[in-house]
Order: structure tokens, then C-alpha cells, then sequence
């Protein structure tokens, strides 16, 4: 076994943009591995292992390995000693109506197992992998890891059943011995083989047939009269929801995907005959029950049908092989299940051995041995009342996903989702409705735990950050969602719902990180945030796709949610100005540009330059200048220098007040000074800028400052405590480059003892004064 290949690169080492490497780089190997007849290319990047030699399907039919194993679960003992009580509550036309209701939920369902196989190989763990290959691994863990507990302790909850039919007949038994007996047996008959299981359902399948067949030549009990009620026991959906889990069971073929010869041709067409059958078999049974016995008798006996058979115990051959046929179906599905999880890597790094297969067919032994030991603790702890309610849910929940899978890919269209059987999205949304709606008449409040368990795990998951190497319909879904908002976004926003949208021009990020920061903190997650570098040709193409992938690594790792860029040209300023003019989608661009100060005074006018180019495309710009290991000191005190309201005033306010009301700021003061050199001014200013303060409902303090003294020293030396200050630039005039250069040389220098600045200049069109009125 090949598990992973490493290329190591000498730690810390930098390149000639400023970006720290990682201390190792991990190569991913090709889909198709010479001499090797599969490599798997669905692996999660954790864990990428490559197979010596590739499982061989056993090769279970269409009939063996699909429409067994479903018929046989779904003709189950609800089918044996409840159908009387449904009809005798009901009556023939009430339950016929719950059947035809009942069966077409699972025939949507059905439907959308269809057309899912149909697109796609389904690999081992059936349902699961449907899910995780279209709603992604924290959706499909989240169902998945359930699933695997139901379907594990369903093998204790039908050898219970089967344990209680016997010591019935049999008194001298002793349950509960029985029960584990039963469940090693069923377990010792699936770890011969699939194959050999399957085998035996066949003779169970010819009880059920022979029972079926004593029933339908039974004759009438004597007492029996026409089933009319006049006051029914229960309500007509409380009998649908005692009926419903008679027609489940559709997914006991679809769990044996992985040993099947053909899966895209045996799952629909098993799939869909088993509900044919079932429907004809439950349609059927009720004029029978009906003709033949009285309606007390149907609601009081649950093994009516031993009475009208025409050889009674029939029925108990029946029963017994009903609860044996689903044991083994269980005991198969549950652990392929808990092997695609395992190696999906979604168990604890300790619990994935169990995703170990063996033989030539990768039969899923450790698996079966771990579920066969939860069962049997189950089956020790005794009764399973309590919990059976909530995994019913947690299959019901399985069917309402597989439907939302199939749903979301027809309406997406994907070019790669190309199905042979063709199923129209709604009704794939309406057997996910009526899923839920089925979850909730059954038993709410099992409905809602089982939705908390679902909604804990899969927030796990998310914590955890597994990544896999393939893609999912999430992707397809938020690119429609992107077109649909991109279309419709007006192309000239409105001051009311104007929010900052950065694109930070960082170079290294490792080495500017206070704009990032202080980006993202004015932002508060709401924005769009855009992080570039610029990288000096020639550059190849792969050695960009690798250092946007290590800024990625290096925001994620600091919890900031930002798209990465990554460009080259003949020198970052020209690369700059002509990434501003080109960024964006549709009307969707960023309205604030926001880089450190030039750092080096050698190219002042280059850089000067380049912001009369970005001021001349429109944007808004915010020069930041900070001491990049003190990080915005103790975040406590703001200052906004104010020369007016319009233009530069109105950003800064702005941003100012962003940036106090973030919690990363909370608690900091801003305080809005102008200065004025005549003093019998200084009244007016303050009372006037005062009343646009709180006109503006901005939490400020106001200062007036009476100084004639030039401008930046009297800046300097009262924001020198300040933890940031914010000052305008004034407009570049492009026929006069070197003077905006000069200018913007003096601020910088002059303001040097303030422990970091923002520069700021609004755009020629900003209108920001109405975000303030």
C-alpha cells in the first residue's frame, strides 16, 4: 500500500514574494497508477492510499443482489401482525388509500435512487455514498454515521422480534439467549459471504411466498362480518403512521452496491420491481382480511392471519423468516456502511481499521464484527421500545436526503450529471417533503432528536475540515445561486446598502498581515474580501496555483474568509493598476482598494502612479501605514482627522465607525477632530460637527482643535497615544504626478511617531455622505 508521498522543502524557507512555504508539500498520486488495474480517486486528501490490487465484485444480480434483499425487508412483519389492526381501523377504502399514499412516498424515493445510479458508479456503502458524492462528507457523515447505528442496531431489534415469535410457540426458550444466538448465527452466515447470504434469502423468500399463498386460499372465520367502524381506535393518520414502515426497506439493495455486478442497471430495476410487488402484495391482502374476519377480530389479534390461512402456520414461517430476511439484510448493509465511512476517514483516526476489507471480493469483516458486538449489546440491554421510534427517523431522514441529492442535481443540470433514467426534480422534492412530513406524523419528537443528533454530527464534521479530492453538487448550487444574485444585482448600488468590499494588495501576507486584519475587521464578515499578491515575471503558471494555494492554507489557518489572487507582471505597481481595473465579476467589484505605504522612498512616483490610476478607475483607497509586530496596539483609541464631510470625510467616518462596532475593536473610542485657526470659529465648527455626529448616530467624540501650526505636527503629536489614526489624501493630479508623490512622501514622514495610519481617498463618484443622512 502506497499512503502518501512527500516532497520535502527546506522549512521557513521564503520565496522572492515574501511568502513562507509550508515545511512540507504533499503530492497527491494520478487517478490511474501504472500497473494497477484501479486507484481510487475518491480518497480524502488526508489520506490518499492507493490499492495494490483492486477489489473483484462478487457479482450479485439484479435479482440476488437488489430486488431480494428489498422485497424481502419490506414484506416484514408489519405486514404480519399489523395489517389487520390498519384495516380494522381504516376499513378496505382507508387502507388502500394508506398503502397508495404509503408506497408512493418510497416510489419518488425510488425514482431518485434511479436516476442517481443510473449517473454514477455506486460504490460501497450505498445510500451514504450517493450522499457523499453529491452533498459532500459533513452532509453525508452526518446521515451516514446514523444510518450505520439503525441499520447496526436493526439487526437486534429483528432478532429480538424473531426471539419473542419463538418463545411465543416455544415457551421453554429463553428470549433474550435466543435473540443472541440468532444474531451470531445471521452474523456467521454474512461473513461466509454476500453471496452465499443472499443464497439463503432465497428459501426464506419461498416461506414468505408459501405463507402468502396459505392466506389468499384461507377461508372466512366464522364470526367474520363486513369491516365497517363506527367508532375507530384510532385516527386514520395514527394508523398511517403504525403502517408506514411496512413499505421501507428500499434501501437494503442499494447497500449492497458495492458487491454487485452491475449496480447502474440491477439498483433501479431491483429497486423499482420490489415496490411494484410489495404494492400488488399490500393491495391485495386487505380484501382478504376484509372478507374474512370480523373488525374486532382484526383489531384484537395480531396473528389474525394464522386463523384465515388455509395452513396457519404458514404464517409463523412467515413471521420468523420476515424478521430472519431482515436481520441479514442489516447485518450485510450495516457494515459496508461503517467501511465507506472509515475510509472516507469520517471515524476517529482510531476506529478506521474497521474500514479494512478482505478477500478478493473486499468484504467488510472487521465491519461485521464490530456491528455484529453492537448488536449484541443492544440485544443485552434488552429493550429497544425507546430507541426504535428515532431509527426509524433516522432511515426516513436517509430517504428525504437521497431525494434532496437527486432533486438538486436534475435542477442544476451539471454538464457531468448525465443519467440514463430521468426523473423531474420535483418529484424528487416531493418524496423529500413527504419524507418529512411522514417523520413528523410518525413520532415528532423522535423527528427532533433525531434532527439534533444529524445537526451535532454534521457540525463536528465541519470542525473537523476533512477534505476530499472529489467534487459535489454544493459547488453547482452556489454557482447558480452566484449567476442568479450576479444578474440581478443592480449595476449601481444604492448609498443605503453600500458596504466596504476590499481587495488587499498584500504582497507577502506573512509580512503585511496588519492589512488583512485590519480589512477583515472593518469588514465584519460581510463583505467581500479579496486578498492578491503580485509576483514578478516570468512566473509560471503552476508556481502561482501553489502560493495562492499556501495563502489560502495560511488565511484559513487565522479563520479569515477571503478569495485569493494571485497575478504577475512586469512590476507590481504596473500589476496593480491593472489588476484593480480588471477584478471583479459583472457588477460585483471591489469598491476599496486597500495597500501598506510604498515602504522604500526609491519609488515613490512609480507608486504615486499607480494610485492616480486606481483613484482614476473609480475606487476608493486606503494606504495603510503600522508597525507590522504591534499589531494596532491595544485596539482601545481611534482618531478621524475631518476637513469636511464629503469625499475623504464621509469614508472615514465610516470605516472609523466599522471599525469600533467589530468585537475584535469593542469597546474603543473614536474621537472625530478638525482643526481651525481662528478661534472665533471654533464654536460654529464644534456645534456643527457635533450635530452631524449624531445625526449621523455615530458614537463619537467631538475635539476642535485652535492651532496655527501646520497641520501634520499638530496631527502628529496629539494622535501619538492613538492605537490608529485616520487622515485624507489629497486627490492625485495626473499631469502632476511627482508633486501628489512629494505630497504623499511628506505625509508619511511627518505622521511617523503615530503608531499606524490610515490614509484615506475616496473615489471621484463616492456618494458616501448619504450612507451618513
Amino acid at each position: 500500500m502506497i499512503a502518501q508521498r512527500r516532497a520535502w522543502w527546506p522549512r521557513s524557507e521564503q520565496d522572492d514574494a515574501g511568502i513562507f512555504w509550508p515545511s512540507k508539500l504533499v503530492v497527491h498520486l494520478p487517478r490511474r497508477w501504472p500497473g494497477h488495474r484501479q486507484c481510487p480517486a475518491e480518497t480524502p486528501v488526508t489520506e490518499a492510499v492507493v490499492a495494490d490490487k483492486a477489489p473483484v465484485p462478487i457479482g450479485l444480480g439484479t435479482f440476488g443482489g437488489v430486488f431480494t434483499p428489498s422485497i424481502l425487508t419490506i414484506l416484514g412483519v408489519i405486514m404480519y401482525l399489523r395489517f389487520g389492526w390498519v384495516v380494522g381501523n381504516a376499513g378496505l377504502v382507508g387502507t388502500l388509500i394508506i398503502v397508495t399514499i404509503a408506497t408512493a412516498i418510497t416510489f419518488l424515493t425510488g425514482l431518485s435512487i434511479s436516476q442517481i445510479a443510473t449517473d454514477q458508479r455506486i460504490k460501497t456503502g450505498g445510500a451514504y455514498y450517493m450522499i457523499s458524492r453529491a452533498l459532500g462528507i459533513e452532509v453525508s457523515g452526518a446521515i451516514g454515521i446514523p444510518l450505520y447505528v439503525a441499520q447496526a442496531l436493526s439487526v437486534a431489534l429483528y432478532t429480538i422480534g424473531f426471539a419473542e415469535s419463538l418463545t411465543a410457540v416455544f415457551p421453554v426458550l429463553n428470549e433474550r439467549i435466543v435473540a443472541m444466538v440468532t444474531a451470531i448465527l445471521v452474523t456467521a452466515l454474512a461473513l461466509i459471504s454476500a453471496r452465499t447470504a443472499i443464497r439463503v434469502q432465497y428459501f426464506i423468500m419461498a416461506g414468505i411466498v408459501i405463507s402468502l399463498i396459505s392466506l389468499f386460499f384461507g377461508s372466512p372465520l366464522p364470526d367474520a362480518a363486513v369491516t365497517t367502524l363506527d367508532q375507530p381506535t384510532a385516527s386514520f393518520w395514527i394508523v398511517f403512521a403504525v403502517f408506514f414502515p411496512a413499505v421501507t426497506g428500499i434501501m437494503a439493495g442499494v447497500n449492497m452496491s458495492g458487491d454487485l455486478a452491475d449496480p447502474r442497471k440491477s439498483i433501479p430495476r431491483g429497486t423499482m420491481a420490489a415496490i411494484a410487488v410489495s404494492y400488488v402484495v399490500y393491495m391485495t391482502i386487505p380484501f382478504l382480511l376484509q372478507r374474512s374476519a370480523s373488525t374486532a377480530d382484526l383489531i384484537n389479534d395480531p396473528l389474525i392471519m394464522r386463523r384465515i390461512a388455509v395452513w396457519g402456520d404458514a404464517i409463523l414461517v412467515g413471521v420468523w423468516g420476515a424478521t430472519l430476511s431482515s436481520a441479514v439484510g442489516s447485518i450485510l448493509g450495516a457494515p459496508r456502511i461503517l467501511q465507506a465511512l472509515a475510509r472516507d476517514n469520517i471515524l476517529p483516526k482510531p476506529m478506521r481499521f474497521v474500514g479494512k476489507g478482505a478477500g478478493p471480493s473486499d468484504e467488510p469483516r472487521i465491519g461485521t464484527y464490530f456491528s455484529l458486538g453492537l448488536a449484541l449489546v443492544a440485544i443485552a440491554l434488552g429493550d429497544l421500545n425507546v430507541i426504535a421510534p428515532i431509527l426509524t427517523m433516522f432511515f426516513l431522514a436517509t430517504y428525504a436526503v437521497v431525494n434532496v441529492v437527486s432533486a438538486v442535481e436534475r435542477f442544476l443540470r451539471s454538464p457531468s450529471f448525465r443519467p440514463t433514467f430521468k426523473v423531474h426534480w420535483a418529484l424528487s422534492a416531493l418524496g423529500a417533503a413527504g419524507c418529512t412530513a411522514v417523520m413528523f406524523l410518525i413520532n415528532p419528537v423522535a423527528t427532533v432528536v433525531a434532527a439534533f443528533v444529524v445537526l451535532g454530527i454534521y457540525l463536528w464534521l465541519q470542525r473537523k475540515g476533512i477534505k476530499t479530492t472529489w467534487g459535489d453538487a454544493r459547488e453547482g448550487a452556489w454557482q447558480a445561486l452566484i449567476r442568479w444574485g450576479l444578474i440581478n444585482l443592480r449595476s449601481s448600488g444604492h448609498a443605503k446598502t453600500w458596504r466596504p468590499n476590499f481587495l488587499v494588495l498584500a504582497g507577502s501576507p506573512a509580512k503585511r498581515w496588519y492589512l488583512i486584519d485590519l480589512a477583515n475587521t472593518i469588514s465584519h464578515d460581510r463583505g467581500i474580501l479579496s486578498v492578491a499578491t503580485i509576483l514578478p515575471d516570468p512566473v509560471t503558471s503552476e508556481r502561482k496555483t501553489q502560493l495562492a494555494a499556501t495563502i489560502r492554507d495560511h488565511l484559513e489557518e487565522r479563520s479569515v474568509e477571503a478569495l485569493v489572487r494571485v497575478v504577475s507582471a512586469p512590476s507590481p505597481y504596473i500589476g496593480a493598476a491593472l489588476l484593480v481595473e480588471a477584478y471583479g465579476l459583472g457588477t460585483l467589484i471591489p469598491n476599496t482598494i486597500m495597500l501598506g505605504d510604498g515602504e522604500t522612498t526609491g519609488n515613490r512616483t512609480e507608486y504615486a502612479t499607480m494610485l492616480g490610476h486606481i483613484h482614476a478607475a473609480n475606487r476608493n483607497i486606503v494606504v495603510v501605514r503600522a508597525v507590522p509586530t504591534e499589531s494596532f496596539g491595544s485596539r482601545r483609541r481611534i482618531d478621524v482627522w475631518l476637513h469636511g464631510i464629503r469625499g475623504n470625510g464621509a469614508l472615514m467616518l465610516t470605516l472609523s465607525h466599522l471599525l469600533a462596532t467589530s468585537l475584535e475593536w469593542r469597546g474603543a473610542s473614536v474621537t472625530v477632530r478638525m482643526i481651525v485657526t481662528n478661534p472665533g470659529g471654533a464654536d460654529e465648527a464644534r456645534g456643527n460637527l457635533s450635530n452631524l455626529i449624531k445625526a449621523a448616530r455615530i458614537d463619537a467624540e467631538v475635539e476642535i482643535m485652535v492651532d496655527k501650526r501646520p497641520a501634520t505636527e499638530v496631527i502628529s503629536e496629539t494622535s501619538r497615544t492613538a492605537d490608529i489614526a485616520f487622515l485624507g489624501l489629497p486627490t492625485p493630479d495626473v499631469d502632476d504626478i511627482t508633486a501628489f508623490a512629494d505630497v504623499l512622501e511628506s505625509l508619511i514622514v511627518r505622521t511617523g511617531t503615530i503608531p499606524a495610519v490610515a490614509f484615506v481617498l475616496a473615489s471621484k463618484s463616492a456618494d458616501l455622505e448619504l450612507i451618513l443622512n
